[in-house]
């Protein structure tokens, strides 16, 4: 079969979710979930490094019709990744991915009403068409993470390693290992890596903001000791939910506080005033870049006894025994890992066009940060920067099922977001972090009004969700001809 209703783009987190959401709303539509990958997990697939775990509540991550069981409440890698093939098999999606199938670009045709979905199998081109097509890509390349051109780079003799990439047969017992970065991977890693490593070393040019988290939410346990374990999940989630959303909207509000309640959290593990303000004071304020979680201050600890250490500096060349840093400071090493961050990537690098004409992702404008402005039939998953992913995206599966059900009550073909004049356009995450700063001039824009907002306050956009205006700034089509933006 070629032709579907729906094409669903990646097998992670997010497309399983949309295709369980589009199974359950949308009983009698075809789709398909194309998938580059041998494997259903998405990132959870692609990262193998050691202690590789979730950087939110795995009770928000998960779904919310599939109740997380695990006691974890940081959860590792492998875990999701048996948790969301549990999940496709459980809900009968798992035979409808076509694995292996990558995605190149994509065409729509206004004489159809139809997308052609352009795709490449073991080499081979082959081509879909589908009624509308929606995308969970995910934000970076699986291709490869981001390598800055450290001078000396070449002189160094040990393995220089990306966690994106991480080998399998690498054993650093007894070596020393310096893990250059301060972002959620580098602070997974070095715990990890110090339970056999001789020792590890956070090389960090500049503190992130690292906050503790118990590994086992005891709350949770609690919970389903006495409830049923979906409406204890259900509870859960919305604690988490709560939670995270005043951390954020406490950081944004008053920073100064905020501030002072991370460091006293650092405090109560490190017990040094001086090592803390110089390692773990950054100079951004919180909620600037994503906060950091470690499950039971594993860091922390790990740092405490010894096994561990944090310098912040930065580099001047690398040597063959190590990395020469600005202060002078020589950091012997036997392995460098560089946790340097992601590459992003819109919209799985996929390329579009409409009635021939090339679609710059850049000029178009995020339409409830699931649609594109002058672009039909075309929506996409892009999770919060300060919850978890999963809760936007499985609205945008949901906004996704009503937009359909919609579509076919009224007898329509083509929904069109149409931007309206006057409407400002800023960037689509205001995140400082380098990652982001790097690449987000290649993505959609988000608006300053209405329905083109880039929320991140997810209690506000999911009570807001059953009251959308399915028709705002919308054009609707049983016609042919997709409407011009104006």
């Amino acid at each position: 079969m070629t032709e579907f209703d729906v094409v669903i783009v990646g097998a992670g987190l997010s497309g399983i979710g949309a295709a369980v959401r589009l199974a359950q709303d949308c009983p009698d539509r075809t789709y398909t979930v194309l998938e580059s990958r041998a494997a259903i997990g998405g990132t959870w697939d692609l990262f193998r490094y050691p202690g590789i775990r979730s950087d939110s509540d795995a009770y928000t991550m998960s779904y919310g019709f599939e109740p997380w069981a695990s006691r974890q409440a940081i959860a590792d890698g492998g875990d999701i990744r048996t948790y969301i093939q549990t999940a496709a098999d459980k809900f009968g999606v798992s035979r409808h991915v076509r694995f292996g199938t990558c995605v190149r670009s994509a065409s729509w045709s206004s004489q159809t009403a139809r997308w052609t979905v352009h795709t490449e199998v073991d080499g081979a081109p082959q081509t879909l068409t589908c009624r509308f097509l929606h995308l969970c890509t995910g934000y970076y390349s699986y291709e490869r993470g981001y390598q800055p051109e450290f001078p000396g780079l070449a002189d160094f003799t040990g393995p220089v390693i990306h966690p994106q990439h991480w080998p399998a047969d690498l054993d650093v017992t007894g070596k020393r290992v310096v893990v250059i970065g301060s972002g959620a991977t580098a602070v997974t890693l070095v715990p990890a890596l110090a339970k056999s490593a001789a020792h590890v070393t956070m090389l960090q040019r500049s503190p992130s903001y690292v906050l503790a988290m118990p590994e086992v939410d005891h709350i949770a346990q609690l919970l389903r000791k006495v409830l049923p374990a979906g409406v204890a999940h259900t509870i859960v989630r919305a604690k988490n939910m709560a939670l995270l959303q005043g951390i954020y909207e406490l950081s944004r509000r008053r920073p100064e506080l905020a501030k002072r309640l991370c460091r006293k959290v650092v405090l109560s593990y490190l017990k040094d005033p001086a090592y803390v303000d110089k390692h773990f004071a950054p100079r951004y304020e919180p909620w600037d870049q994503r906060l950091c979680l470690v499950p039971d201050g594993d860091l922390f600890r790990a740092i405490r006894d010894g096994s561990a250490s944090v310098v912040t500096d930065s580099i001047n060349r690398f040597l063959p025994q190590g990395i020469e840093l600005t202060s002078g400071q020589i950091l012997d090493a036997d392995v460098v890992v560089s946790a340097t961050g992601l590459r992003l990537l819109p919209l799985g690098g996929t390329k579009f066009e409409v009635d021939g004409a090339p679609v710059d992702l850049a000029d178009t404008v995020a339409y409830r940060a699931v649609m594109l402005s002058g672009v039909p039939n075309l929506s996409f998953c892009f999770g919060y920067t300060n919850n978890s992913w999963t809760l936007r995206a499985d609205l945008s599966s949901r906004y996704l099922c009503r937009l359909l059900n919609h579509m076919r009550t009224h007898g329509q073909d083509v929904a069109t977001p149409v931007l309206p004049a006057g409407v400002q356009r800023v960037p689509f995450l205001d995140l400082t972090s380098g990652y982001v700063q790097r690449g987000i001039a290649d993505f959609p824009k988000a608006g300053t009004t209405g329905a083109w907002v880039v929320s991140q306050n997810h209690l506000k956009v999911s009570r807001a969700f059953g009251r959308l205006d399915l028709t705002e700034d919308m054009i609707f089509s049983a016609c042919h001809r997709a409407p011009a933006e104006v």
